[in-house]
């Protein structure tokens, strides 16, 4: 039987006097693409951000390989190797792309930083072209490029990430899919993603929930949601030339 790696149960988080997660239950397994899809508004964001422990939840837990994290801080979370590369990028715009990996590797072992910084530029090779440069100064495209590699720095063995492709070119939307398949494929890496793209993720994912405010409100594995014709209607229309060209 398969022990989960993350296990939100029962999550309930307020921004204010408004509830934003209802109840939430999701599981991810270790090794898996677990893909979160859902309209703007939904609360797709703020789970990712709670897991993390920034809101902090009002209800529920959440466990990580056995530990319930939910009163741990940010950096407490990070330390056991949980990585987040947040909607927005929210990299270091003034530092230079090496500084932005450093930062990410403030958690890891010394020891293997210039072998994880050959391996995020063999990912993404328009970085290595970019080490010295100002990370203000980059593309949206690349900005999410080193806002990955960044958090693949502090050697996860769960990454969240946020809407990698929203705002981006589709050429660089597809090589950031491509690299995260690699990562899943290659370094058996656990992933939560939440993506705007409802097709694309579902595709790339084991399995996914759909979120409808606040509530879980399907599960499946990426295969069956893309199958749902109440799927299709609110995330997939109009998205079929797309789909047939990926």
């Amino acid at each position: 039987m398969t022990t989960p790696l993350l296990t939100v149960n029962g999550v309930k988080t307020f921004y204010g006097n408004i509830m934003a997660l209802k109840g939430i239950d999701i599981e991810v397994n270790e090794g898996e693409i677990v893909a979160l899809i859902g309209a703007n508004g939904a609360g797709k964001s703020t789970l990712m951000m709670t897991i993390f422990g920034q809101p902090r939840l009002s209800e529920g837990s959440i466990v990580f390989d056995g530990r319930d994290i939910s009163q741990l801080s940010s950096h407490e979370i990070a330390e056991l190797r949980i990585a987040q590369s947040p909607e927005g990028r929210r990299i270091f715009p003034r530092m230079s792309v090496l500084e932005n990996l450093q930062m990410g590797a403030t958690v890891a072992d010394p020891a293997h930083f210039e072998a994880d910084i050959k391996r995020v530029c063999a990912l993404f090779p328009l970085l290595q072209k970019r080490m010295t440069q100002r990370g203000g100064t980059l593309s949206g495209g690349e900005q999410q490029m080193l806002a990955i590699a960044r958090a693949l720095m502090s050697r996860p063995r769960l990454l969240l990430l946020d809407e990698p492709s929203l705002g981006i070119a589709p050429i660089l939307a597809k090589q950031i899919f491509r690299a995260i398949r690699e990562l899943n494929e290659r370094d058996k890496l656990t992933v939560l993603l939440v993506e705007q793209n409802a097709f694309h993720a579902l595709k790339l994912a084991h399995r996914g929930y759909v979120l409808v405010n606040g509530e879980i409100t399907l599960a499946g594995t990426g295969r069956e949601l893309l199958e749902r014709p109440e799927v299709r209607a609110a995330y997939l229309e109009g998205g079929r030339g797309e789909a047939q060209g990926a």
